[in-house]
């Protein structure tokens, strides 16, 4: 087996790149590189700026110098002091004329020329730049001269100087932020390592203390996830166990179902044996399909609820009696759209498959447990306090006692009254997490016209608006 790097794809010839690992980045590094980086150009700014002024200083306070050095000589300093013209300023080079013009004084092996300009000069003789102050009274002319290239060593000295304890306490300041960047953030390290230091089924809250007002947010949004997955798993959990506990009877009868088709003496037992397999068959199926339904409809979090559009509960009303219809005829039932149902199209915010399934089971539910002839009205109103949609569906069946209403709602759970005709329990279940996920309230009573079961599905202020 060949270790050689994998070959481009053969064909025409493209641009062929192999896959480049996602780029990761520390946000503790990227922040001290960012800050650190910003303190050393401000450093560098203040110690160019600082270098700068001193150089100005400098040579503001060697121009002095040369002032006061003239003024000295024109006031009796002795000649003699200034020789060999290594006095204090350094470099410095003496001319001195009397009010004749003649020249009376004159630095050992001065290069300057023999002329004078009051006030401050730049010369450059023989490579050699200089800088000149001339002094003229009415007895003297006094010129003092200062070599540039030892005067600008000197202020290059005395600025660099000026700059050494910035330059110094930079590293020291660049130290002490990183220490605080460190500290600053080590309460994000420690809620790092509780996550990785938790198992897999610890989906208990975060501590959110001492933490900086800009990553509270995150762990209480991941709290929040925490709390969501947690309601998942506790819901998978119920469905697993409700699912492997209903599901073992139906098993259990289809085997037995099975034995009987095999053990049939003749057709006509058979026959009757097969009968009896197939509707198991299907009530299991059936049940399995409302379990699915159940858990897709119980799963659903807080991005698919705000995923809603608006949806016509009365042309969703007209679609569902309609497909329901053949079904009820059937069975010798009355369905149909209640008189004055509404006054005008109702639309609330939600999914419409949702909506969809929720009718569905309500109208099925009803079908199955009115006895024919019978009568099924589905109706669409206003509630007369908050003004917003009622949904409701009422039977001619045998009803559910008051004190089984609230346990109905349970999954596998059934009315005593009805516990005889083949279902799974699942139907209002369903229903319920429908109507939970859109907002709405769920309200059994009874049918004072029909006799039977009311179920009415309450939406919220919010979802209901007529249009």
């Amino acid at each position: 087996m060949s270790d050689a790097p994998p070959r481009p794809p053969a064909g025409p010839l493209v641009a062929w790149r192999s896959p480049r690992p996602p780029r990761r980045h520390s946000l503790r590094a990227r922040l001290q590189a960012l800050v650190l980086g910003a303190i050393l150009l401000a450093c560098a700014v203040l110690a160019t700026a600082a270098y700068r002024n001193a150089l100005r200083e400098a040579d503001a306070l060697f121009d002095e110098h040369l002032q006061q050095l003239a003024r000295q000589v024109q006031e009796g300093l002795p000649l003699g002091a200034l020789h060999p013209g290594q006095s204090e300023g350094g470099g410095i080079e003496v001319q001195v004329w009397g009010p004749d013009g003649l020249q009376i004084f004159r630095s050992p092996r001065s290069v300057l020329p023999g002329r004078a300009v009051l006030g401050f000069s730049d010369l450059e003789v023989d490579g050699a730049r200089y800088r000149v102050y001339t002094l003229q009274s009415p007895l003297q002319t006094v010129q003092i001269a200062q070599d540039m290239g030892e005067r600008d060593a000197r202020a290059r000295g005395l600025a660099l100087r000026a700059v050494l304890p910035l330059l110094g306490i930079t590293p020291l300041l660049m130290l002490v932020v990183g220490w605080i960047i460190g500290r600053t953030l080590r309460p994000v390290q420690r809620m790092q390592r509780q996550v990785a230091q938790r198992s897999a089924d610890d989906l208990a809250p975060l501590p959110d203390r001492d933490l900086p007002d800009e990553v509270r947010p995150l762990v209480a949004e991941l709290n929040a996830l925490f709390a969501r997955v947690q309601t998942t798993l506790q819901t998978q959990r119920h469905f697993v166990a409700d699912a492997a506990h209903e599901l073992r009877t139906p098993l259990t009868a289809l085997r037995l179902q099975l034995q009987a088709l095999q053990r049939a003496p003749d057709d006509a037992a058979r026959e009757q044996a097969q009968q009896r397999l197939r509707e198991g068959i299907d009530r299991a199926i059936d049940m399995v399909a409302q379990l699915l339904l159940l858990a897709r409809h119980e799963s659903l979090d807080a991005a698919a609820q705000r995923a809603a559009v608006p949806v016509d509960l009365l042309a969703l009303t007209r679609e569902g009696v309609a497909d329901a219809l053949p079904l009820a005829r059937a069975r010798g039932l009355d369905l149909g759209l209640a008189d004055g149902t509404v006054e005008g199209p109702w639309s609330v915010p939600g999914q419409p498959e949702g909506l969809r399934v929720l009718l569905r089971n309500l109208l099925d539910n009803a079908i199955k447990y009115t006895p024919g002839p019978g009568q099924i009205d589905v109706g669409l109103q206003r509630d007369p306090v908050s003004g917003q949609p009622v949904w409701w569906v009422e039977d001619s069946g045998p009803g559910i006692p008051a004190a089984q209403r609230s346990r109905v709602r349970d999954r596998f759970m059934r009315g005593d009254a009805v516990s005889d005709i083949p279902g799974s329990g699942l139907g209002l279940a369903i229903v319920e997490a429908v109507a939970r996920q859109h907002g709405a309230r769920l309200e059994l009573g009874d049918a004072v016209r029909l006799g039977g079961l009311r179920v009415s599905v309450h939406f919220a202020p919010e979802a209901g608006s007529p249009t």
